[in-house]
């Protein structure tokens, strides 16, 4: 299911169908959320145990080492989204990736945050130099990836962190080719390498040249 909100999105995109795609997330993929959700959490008397992938259950107390409720940690994600998501900071190469990737294909950037959140999300990579368009979207990303790889005549790349929503990708749409970014090695060692993934990487340095190797490469031959 894509949400009404998602639909709308998606239907005012305006790609060159036969040019390459890639759909790239935002959070710990283009900019730093982890590290600056941490220390949002620090000026609570919280702190972030790594334990697994999950924020529910992990998101602890300084003085008692015990959970959080899981109402505080929602609230504590969408206030985080609602007051920082202007000011995040790019992790190193994305922004240098993203542009080259532009120069061979169109680009479309697809984030779960609060819908919300998501004119700051704009207002956000504009700033640090990405024109490129904005989805907001709620739940597996699949459905939307799978809507916009129907469209495109070149190839798909999808890149994100989250091996669910690299799952749901290849569930939905089994020909994009996979990039799995994890950019902090203490979350990714709870993950092992799915063989449906073109790279696992936790760097731009590696993932740039494997990215333009699919989508340069047929934007030359044409």
């Amino acid at each position: 299911m894509i949400s009404e909100t998602t639909e709308r999105q998606l239907a005012a995109l305006q790609l060159a169908c036969d040019r390459p795609l890639v759909i790239c997330d935002v959070d710990e993929v283009v900019v730093h959320f982890t590290r600056d959700f941490e220390r949002y959490l620090g000026e609570r008397g919280l702190w972030l145990d790594a334990a697994s992938l999950a924020l529910h259950g992990n998101i602890r107390w300084h003085d008692s080492g015990h959970p959080a409720e899981a109402t505080l940690v929602s609230d504590l994600i969408d206030s985080f989204f609602a007051d920082r998501t202007r000011h995040m900071q790019p992790i190193d190469g994305a922004i240098d990736s993203l542009l080259a990737f532009a120069a061979s294909a169109d680009v479309v950037m697809l984030t779960n945050l609060p819908h919300t959140a998501g004119d700051d999300r704009r207002a956000n990579l504009a700033g640090l130099g990405l024109p490129f368009p904005v989805i907001t979207n709620a739940g597996p990303k699949g459905p939307a990836i799978k809507h916009l790889a129907a469209q495109m005549a070149g190839p798909v790349v999808f890149i994100d962190d989250s091996p669910y929503f690299i799952s749901s990708s290849y569930e939905h749409a089994p020909d994009v080719h996979l990039i799995h970014f994890m950019h902090d090695e203490r979350f990714a060692r709870h993950v092992p390498k799915a063989d449906y993934v073109s790279l696992r990487t936790h760097t731009w340095d590696e993932a740039k040249p494997h990215v333009l190797g699919i989508v340069g490469e047929t934007a030359n031959d044409k």
